[in-house]
C-alpha cells in the first residue's frame, strides 16, 4: 500500500523555489512542480479546508480565519474544532477504499475531533485564576505526554508572536517547525500512517514581517530548506511517498486599509466603553468588518446602508473588488458565514481590524498576543513595540510579575500597522507568486486549482 507524508511549507512558492532552496529545487527538478492558483480567501483555514475536502467555503463553510456568528453576536477566530469543518474529509474517503488506512494530522488546524487517526495541534491551557500555559492537544490522549517526553515540550512562543521567526530566549528562529518535523519524524517510527499531514509555518514570519525581498530572508530559506529537506530523505528512506505543497504566496505590502475607522467615522460603528477603552460592539453596529489579511468580511447589520457601504469601499484605493451576493456565488464564497459584503484588497495593501480613533482608548487586548479576543487577524503581533524603552525588560519584568502570582498584561505589542511588509489572502496577478505543489509523479497541469489538490494526494494514497 502506498503510504504519503504531506508537507506543507507555509509561503513556499515557485518564485522563491531556487539556489537559496537547494534541496526543495532538487526535489522539485526531480520531480513534477504545478502552481496551485489560490483559495479564496488565500489563508490557511480556508486553503487547508479546500485541500482536504476537494470543496470550496459555500460547501465546507471555511469563509476565512475567523467570522461573525450572526446568532452569537461575536467574532470567532482560530477556532480548532474540526466540526466547523462540513463535509467528508480526505481521511474518511481514503479509510472507505484503502484497508487499514490510518492517517496523522500534525498542526494543520481545525485538528481536534476529527476522524484521523493521531493529531497534535497547539492548545494553551487556561486556569481559572487568568493564567495561561502553553501546551499541545493531542490525540490519542496518550500521545501528547509522550511526544513531550522524547521531544519536550513545544516550543510555543516560537510558533506565533514576536519571537516567532527570530533567536530570543524561547528558541531559535526556526525552533517550532523544528519541533513539528521531529514530531511527525516520531508518528511515523511509532505509528507509520498512511497519510501523514505536516505543516511547517517558519516562513511565514518574517515573510509578514520583513516582506520577501528582505535580504534577512535567505536565512529563513536556508533554515526551511534544510528541514524540509531532512523529512524528504527521512520519508523517502522508509518508503513513504512525499507531496510538497503550501497554502499561499506572501507579496510586499505598503498600505494597510482601517475599514472600520473609516466606519465608525461616518457612525456605522457602536463603541462600548469599558474601563476607559473602546470595545466594538458588533451587536449593535450598523455595519463593520471583520478584517483577515488581504480579505475583509463586511457584516451590514442595517441593510439600508449597503449601497453606501460598498461605495465607500470601493472607493478605497487600496480595495481591488467587493463582493455582493453573485460575486460570492461565482467565486464560492457563498455561504451563512460569510459577510454580507467581501472586500479583497489589491496586492500591495492589507486589511487591519483597528476601529479606535486614538491609540489611548485602544483595548488593552491590543498591545498583547490575544488571537481569539482581537476581532480581526492582526499580524502586527509579530512585532516589539519600538516606542517602549527597553522592551525586553519590560517582558522581563511582566514575566517576574506572573510567576510571582500577580495579574498582568504582556502589553509589548505596538498599534502601527506600517510595521507590517508581506501579507496574502488575495489572488497575486503573478503564479511565481502563487502556492506550489510538488510531486515525485506526474500531476494533472502545470496550474491547479485550490480544490483539485485533493485529488492529487488522493491519487498518491490510492496509487
Amino acid at each position: 500500500m502506498p503510504r504519503v507524508a504531506v508537507l506543507n511549507v507555509v509561503g513556499l512558492t515557485p518564485g522563491i523555489i531556487g539556489p537559496r532552496t537547494p534541496g526543495i529545487a532538487a526535489f522539485a527538478a526531480a520531480g513534477h512542480t504545478a502552481a496551485i492558483d489560490p483559495a479564496l480567501p488565500a489563508v490557511t483555514c480556508t486553503a487547508q479546508s479546500d485541500y482536504l475536502t476537494g470543496r470550496r467555503p459555500t460547501d465546507h463553510g471555511i469563509v476565512a480565519n475567523g467570522w461573525y456568528d450572526r446568532a452569537l453576536a461575536e467574532v470567532h477566530f482560530w477556532k480548532q474544532s474540526n466540526h466547523l469543518v462540513a463535509g467528508p474529509k480526505i481521511w474518511d474517503d481514503l479509510r472507505a477504499i484503502v484497508p487499514g488506512f490510518t492517517c496523522a494530522t500534525m498542526f494543520w488546524w481545525y485538528n481536534m475531533y476529527s476522524t484521523a487517526d493521531h493529531s497534535v495541534t497547539p492548545r494553551p491551557m487556561y486556569p481559572a485564576d487568568g493564567r495561561k500555559f502553553f501546551d499541545i492537544y493531542a490525540w490519542p490522549y496518550p500521545l501528547r505526554p509522550a511526544l513531550k517526553q522524547a521531544l519536550g515540550d513545544f516550543p510555543f512562543p516560537t510558533f506565533w508572536g514576536p519571537a516567532a521567526g527570530v533567536r530570543s530566549p524561547q528558541g531559535e528562529p526556526d525552533a517550532a517547525s523544528r519541533w513539528i518535523a521531529a514530531s511527525a519524524k516520531w508518528i511515523e517510527e511509532h505509528h507509520q500512517p498512511t497519510l501523514n499531514l505536516v505543516y511547517l509555518p517558519h516562513l511565514d514570519y518574517n515573510l509578514q514581517r520583513l516582506g520577501p525581498a528582505h535580504p534577512a530572508l535567505a536565512d529563513d530559506l536556508r533554515r526551511i530548506d534544510e528541514i524540509v529537506t531532512d523529512l524528504i530523505r527521512f520519508f523517502q528512506q522508509r518508503g513513504v511517498h512525499v507531496l510538497l505543497l503550501s497554502e499561499y504566496g506572501i507579496t510586499p505590502v505598503d498600505t494597510p486599509i482601517h475599514l472600520n475607522r473609516e466606519f465608525r467615522r461616518r457612525g456605522w460603528i457602536t463603541i462600548k466603553e469599558e474601563l476607559g477603552l473602546d470595545i466594538l460592539d458588533t451587536g449593535n453596529s450598523r455595519a463593520f468588518a471583520i478584517a483577515d489579511h488581504q480579505c475583509a468580511h463586511i457584516h451590514v447589520n442595517d441593510p439600508s446602508l449597503s449601497g453606501e457601504v460598498r461605495a465607500l469601499v470601493e472607493q478605497n484605493p487600496g480595495v481591488a473588488q467587493v463582493l455582493d451576493t453573485a460575486g460570492k456565488r461565482r467565486l464560492g464564497l457563498d455561504h451563512a458565514r460569510a459577510g454580507d459584503l467581501i472586500a479583497f484588497a489589491r496586492e500591495n495593501a492589507w486589511f487591519t481590524y483597528y476601529y479606535w480613533l486614538e491609540d489611548r482608548r485602544a483595548p488593552d487586548f491590543a498591545r498583547c498576543v490575544d488571537i481569539h479576543r482581537k476581532p480581526g487577524y492582526d499580524p502586527v503581533e509579530l512585532f516589539l513595540d519600538p516606542a517602549i524603552p527597553a522592551v525586553k525588560l519590560r517582558i522581563l519584568t511582566r514575566l517576574l510579575q506572573k510567576k510571582m502570582g500577580f495579574r498582568m498584561l504582556m502589553d509589548v505589542i505596538p498599534l502601527d500597522a506600517t510595521l507590517v511588509k508581506g501579507s496574502h489572502g488575495c489572488r497575486p496577478v503573478s503564479p511565481a507568486d502563487w502556492p506550489v505543489l510538488i510531486s515525485p509523479t506526474p500531476l494533472p497541469g502545470d496550474r491547479l486549482g485550490s480544490t483539485d489538490v485533493y485529488g492529487v494526494i488522493r491519487r498518491a494514497v490510492v496509487g
